[in-house]
């Protein structure tokens, strides 16, 4: 199983602590987001990588290559980071993905290794990760039915209806990426929707009976960073034994 982790945006919601760093290499106590999402996947014995770079790439790489030198990571520049959405670099890991078992990780999230460990003890193929907590606009909303089976992920579906928030961490076996891929292809190449959350392709594919199934992690630590509000949030907020 590989891990895919997406760090190619500009994050312009958080400047001025953008102005010269990339989101993940912020710091949430004494490690970056990226370490964080490295050391956690390492904890759960992934120690394969593809990292989809953009904004200021260089000091994602340099970073990498100074405190993980041994680590098998596959760097790939998405040179449209300014103009494309998250789903365009996903897209753009295609080629690197060999018919195999995948992580799919935002790298804007401080959690729990834990999440990690639960989602691959799962018995379904394709898990996505939820917090159950109070939802506004801003989150990517998840309903589900009686079976857990996602129904609907995004934005603008009903708060009262949806379970809870999709914290950006997905286990998908290798049919279910296979479509996947199949769908970004058409999404992009024929719609131009290459500035979409990769979420619209996740409903997508739910009508052409392509499940996830919704995992409820809420009793362990996780945060999306979206703002500098969510900087000092998560600071205040971390546990004790992530710090």
């Amino acid at each position: 199983m590989k891990a895919i982790i997406l760090a190619a945006g500009i994050s312009s919601r958080l400047r001025p602590l953008t102005d010269n760093t990339p989101k993940c290499l912020l710091k949430i106590g004494e490690r970056s987001l990226l370490q964080r999402t490295l050391d956690a996947l390492i904890e759960n014995n992934i120690n394969e990588f593809i990292i989809v770079t953009g904004y200021r790439q260089q000091q994602i790489v340099d970073f990498i290559n100074q405190q993980y030198p041994d680590l098998s990571v596959t760097f790939i520049y998405n040179s449209q980071y300014s103009t494309t959405n998250n789903i365009y670099s996903l897209y753009l890991t295609r080629p690197s993905i060999n018919n195999e078992d995948v992580l799919l990780l935002d790298s804007d999230i401080v959690f729990d290794p834990q999440i990690i460990s639960i989602l691959l003890q799962e018995k379904d193929k394709n898990v996505l990760a939820v917090n159950c907590h109070e939802l506004g606009e801003e989150e990517i909303k998840v309903i589900v039915d009686n079976d857990m089976k996602v129904l609907e992920i995004s934005k603008t579906c009903s708060i009262k209806e949806a379970m809870g928030e999709s914290i950006g961490i997905e286990k998908m076996h290798k049919d279910y990426i296979n479509a996947l891929f199949n769908e970004l292809e058409i999404m992009i190449e024929e719609e131009g929707l290459d500035n979409v959350f990769y979420e619209q392709a996740f409903e997508r594919l739910i009508k052409k009976e392509h499940y996830f199934y919704a995992v409820d992690t809420s009793t362990c630590f996780s945060i999306e960073l979206d703002t500098a509000e969510d900087f000092r949030q998560a600071q205040a907020l971390i546990p004790a034994n992530l710090y």
